[in-house]
């Protein structure tokens, strides 16, 4: 097959795209040919050509929405498409998935859509909530298939209406695997928390820090990895609770796995999800993980099994969850040794790339049907 992939952000290494870079990458093992077509010049542009992978960018498709731009950035993915003929296109991220689909229709090619979190889950604003449905299910209707990385998200999309049952396919994220030499040691008794993750929507980063706070009499340290634009705000947070010798703030990082093998539990606080990769890397790593029970999380964490699910603004519960994952060092480990096992079972790449190759088979014997 000739696959394109469609991705609207190349300035940040976000969940989506790591995913897309991993799925074009195996997709092009497997013998497809693989084009990824991309908003900018940007870091993920850098990685893919790293890898290898046809990467070409697009100078209108931007994250804002922007009539004049949107209507420039249509045209010039419609011209990229027609000149490239592939045989289905793949399209990630809400502006790139309302853009390509539309222009996939008016050139007869297959279109699968990825929904990375739906816009209209819990945790958003009503209103919000009211038109993403809107636009989400006008868009199914041009929809060969719609990939959800999470039951919840297949749940809710049928909630709302957005599509059949039958149109999505529940594809769990899935990454490959790392050495033993980057699997968590926990070899220090105080308790090294991390969390990856960008300083801006939905992520809150401030809860962890005022919750932490509250319990310094406990042994611990905290890295956060990412950039954006809270990450200032939470610099001046954490010096005025008194936390700078115990709070270190890592930037955008290209070594995540070996930090996480550096470290003893994972902190994922936000207010909505899909299925975060970062969750995965976790328990990947063997680190038990304390996170938000939104979205998709609960697919992935076991409470009480491989780390603690945590209520969205559940301050009292993530203080408490927090407490725990401190001061029990034999727990951590076993939560840790859990989660590895659970991410062997069912978010292996292997099993994320044949999934997924078997949803684009039947998105091609649709659309040869009508």
């Amino acid at each position: 097959m000739k696959l394109v992939y469609v991705i609207t952000r190349s300035d940040v290494m976000g969940g989506a795209s790591v995913h897309l870079l991993d799925l074009a990458k195996g997709m092009k093992d497997l013998g497809h040919t693989v084009v990824v077509l991309i908003g900018g010049q940007g870091i993920v542009v850098d990685r893919a050509r790293q890898l290898g992978i046809d990467c070409r960018s697009l100078k209108f498709l931007v994250r804002e929405i922007s009539p004049c731009a949107d209507i420039r950035g249509y045209f010039e993915l419609l011209r990229a498409l027609a000149d490239l003929k592939p045989d289905l296109v793949h399209l990630h991220s809400a502006k790139a998935g309302i853009l390509g689909r539309l222009v996939a229709k008016r050139l007869s090619v297959p279109a699968v859509y990825t929904a990375h979190g739906w816009p209209f889950t819990e945790g958003v604003s009503e209103a919000k909530r009211k038109l993403y449905a809107v636009v989400e299910r006008a868009m199914a209707n041009i929809s060969d298939r719609i990939i959800t990385v999470s039951e919840y998200d297949r749940n809710i999309a049928i909630q709302e209406k957005v599509a059949s049952y039958d149109q999505m396919v529940v594809v769990h994220n899935g990454m490959p695997d790392v050495p033993q030499a980057l699997r968590a040691t926990h070899q220090d008794q105080r308790a090294k928390l991390v969390m990856v993750a960008r300083f801006e929507e939905p992520k809150d980063q401030r809860a962890v820090i005022e919750s932490l706070a509250t319990i310094k009499c406990l042994d611990w340290s905290m890295d956060f990895i990412g950039d954006g634009p809270t990450l200032e705000s939470a610099k001046s947070l954490v010096e005025s609770l008194g936390l700078s010798k115990r709070v270190l703030f890592l930037g955008e990082r290209d070594d995540v796995p070996e930090c996480l093998s550096r470290s003893d539990a994972l902190i994922l606080v936000s207010r909505w999800e899909g299925l975060p990769l970062t969750i995965l890397e976790a328990m990947r790593a063997g680190l038990p993980v304390v996170a938000s029970d939104v979205g998709g999380v609960s697919e992935a964490v076991t409470d009480g099994v491989t780390g603690y699910l945590v209520p969205r603004n559940g301050r009292a519960e993530l203080i408490e969850s927090l407490r725990k994952i401190i001061s029990e060092p034999e727990a951590r480990v076993r939560m840790g040794e859990a989660g590895h096992l659970e991410f062997e079972r069912e978010f292996t790449f292997e099993a994320m790339l044949h999934r997924t190759e078997s949803v684009y088979l039947q998105a091609l014997a649709v659309e040869s049907k009508t």
